[in-house]
């Protein structure tokens, strides 16, 4: 099992960036691939971004692709997102999230198999 926390989250204008942690506690942090889950209000959860266990693969959506990196330091047991040229549609709560299914084209699109969350932290960003 693994424990995941993030911070990061606030209110920047439309163009401007943030960078989203992630402190990952619990056994095995390494054998997780990792992602990035958001949702909206009125919207459904989705994955922005996945990262396998080496961090050697990477997924984005295509709403954030060329905007968003996503990264993993194994060592501190860590995962981040660093978010740039924010757009209104950016906004949402965003979650860190682990998943014991692996780096596959599942995992790529599907919220559901991801196995642990954490509680979220909001991102707005003002027009």
């Amino acid at each position: 099992q693994v424990q995941l926390v993030e911070s990061g989250g606030g209110l920047v204008q439309a163009g401007g960036s943030l960078r989203l942690s992630c402190a990952a506690s619990g056994r095995a942090f390494s054998s997780y691939a990792m992602g990035w889950l958001r949702q909206a209000p009125g919207k459904e959860r989705e994955i922005v971004a996945a990262i396998s266990w080496s961090g050697g693969s990477t997924y984005y959506a295509d709403s954030v692709k060329d905007r968003f990196t996503i990264f993993r330091d194994n060592v501190k047991n860590t995962v981040a997102l660093q978010m740039n040229s924010l757009k209104p549609e950016d906004t949402a709560v965003y979650y860190c999230a682990a998943t014991t299914s692996g780096f596959t084209i599942a995992t790529m699109r599907s919220p559901a198999l991801y196995d642990y969350r954490g509680q979220g932290t909001q991102v707005t960003v003002s027009s």
